[in-house]
């Protein structure tokens, strides 16, 4: 067996298991879980109809293997939702390419880019995404936990990365807007990471993945377009991963793509093409239907956000929450201290799940900064986030009474 796989750290999710195990829940309540970031929102029937006609279509049907690279007309949708959403110009034949969702990309691109004879280091945001730091390990590289902020809605603190550290990294995993904490990477944060990407000479992983889900006025900046702003013509050491999943209420289609820095995506596809990671073709035509239309993203955007302004006032009676930047996460303080017997105990009389933080962060400085806080995902309709946020108001007062 590969000895990097002993490396690796159970998932939060049978971390959450294992915390369970033995709970019984308050039969009164009927189950709500707020643990899994699994949209649930119905997928539009477009996408379903562009599929059902894919499979019925030659040239389009399961007939037929699929490149690696996709259809040029797929790649030209890429390009042509990277236009209208971000103003940025992209070459659909060198610049994009088609992935099976963006977990799947975010993995194998670590193990792509990363030289492990070298000592590598792989920096990544704390909290975080659970696969930057498998993807690392696996690609033979140490994780670098980079310090966040919680005055600053848990922002990367970039100057507090050693220099030695960002001497050895080859690979920066960034989220924006982030999970769990929903913030939105600004310009002069984007700015400072391409000086020292120039400095250091390390490559950008942008995961962008939550980028139509937002509660400002203004879309959340998106890599490339930062890129775009600051003139840096080719996007150099910069990829982004986007996906349809969360945008589309479509996790099950596992469609995506990446787009950025040529010569890096041309070595991406060469991986791609060795691992067997080409696309379906009616995945590739319901895509294409998909990142064309505009209309079922605001309307989800829309309902999102009348769920989380019914749901976060109740919450913020008696949780430390406010309503991010955007995703679809509410990233809460809980009274106490201890996120994971607040996450036991809960499910054990109120029947709701919610996910510690503390699964999602790695003590770093002496603290692991996702201690003491809860993750919780509004993606079912808004009358069972709604009921659940009451549960947790109950339960709160029952147990924390000066709350």
């Amino acid at each position: 067996m590969n000895p990097l796989l002993a490396r690796l750290q159970p998932y939060p999710f049978e971390r959450l298991r294992q915390l369970f195990a033995g709970v019984t829940p308050n039969p009164a309540y009927r189950p709500i879980s707020l643990g899994i970031g699994e949209p649930k929102h119905p997928t539009p029937a477009f996408i379903k109809r562009a599929l059902e006609t894919a499979l019925e279509t030659p040239g389009t049907d399961l007939t037929g293997y699929p490149p690696t690279i996709g259809t040029p007309a797929l790649r030209e949708a890429f390009a042509g939702w990277l236009q209208r959403r971000y103003g940025v110009a992209v070459d659909p034949a060198s610049q994009v390419l088609p992935v099976n969702g963006s977990r799947e990309a975010l993995f194998a691109f670590a193990q792509a880019v990363v030289d492990p004879t070298r000592d590598a280091v792989v920096v990544c945001p704390n909290p975080f995404y659970q696969i930057y730091e498998g993807a690392a390990l696996l690609a033979g590289a140490q994780p670098h936990y980079a310090p966040s902020d919680p005055a600053r809605n848990f922002a990367v603190d970039w100057d507090s990365v050693p220099a030695e550290v960002w001497g050895r990294t080859q690979l920066v995993y960034v989220c924006s807007p982030g999970n769990p904490t929903g913030a939105v990477m600004p310009l002069d944060e984007w700015r400072k990471l391409f000086e020292l990407s120039d400095r250091h000479g390390f490559v950008i992983a942008s995961d962008e993945c939550y980028s139509e889900i937002f509660f400002r006025d203004e879309p959340p900046l998106g890599g490339l377009e930062a890129a775009a702003r600051l003139r840096r013509s080719g996007f150099p050491r910069l990829v982004a991963f986007t996906s349809l999943s969360k945008r589309s209420n479509v996790p099950g289609l596992r469609s995506g793509f990446v787009a950025g820095d040529a010569q890096l995506l041309e070595a991406f596809a060469l991986y791609r093409t060795y691992h067997g990671s080409a696309m379906a073709p009616p995945v590739q035509a319901a895509s294409i239907a998909a990142w064309g239309d505009e209309q079922h993203v605001a309307d989800n955007r829309a309902e999102y956000r009348r769920k989380f302004a019914e749901v976060t006032p109740v919450l913020a009676q008696v949780l430390d929450v406010r309503l991010p930047d955007a995703a679809f996460y509410l990233w809460a303080g809980v009274p106490g201290g201890d996120d994971t017997a607040f996450a036991r105990e809960l499910l054990a009389q109120y029947n709701v799940t919610v996910l510690p933080g503390s699964y999602l962060a790695r003590e770093s400085g002496g603290r692991n900064p996702g201690a003491g806080r809860v993750r919780m995902a509004l993606v079912a309709q808004s009358a069972e986030c709604l009921e659940a946020a009451q549960r947790i108001v109950q339960f709160v007062q029952k147990n924390f009474p000066s709350k």
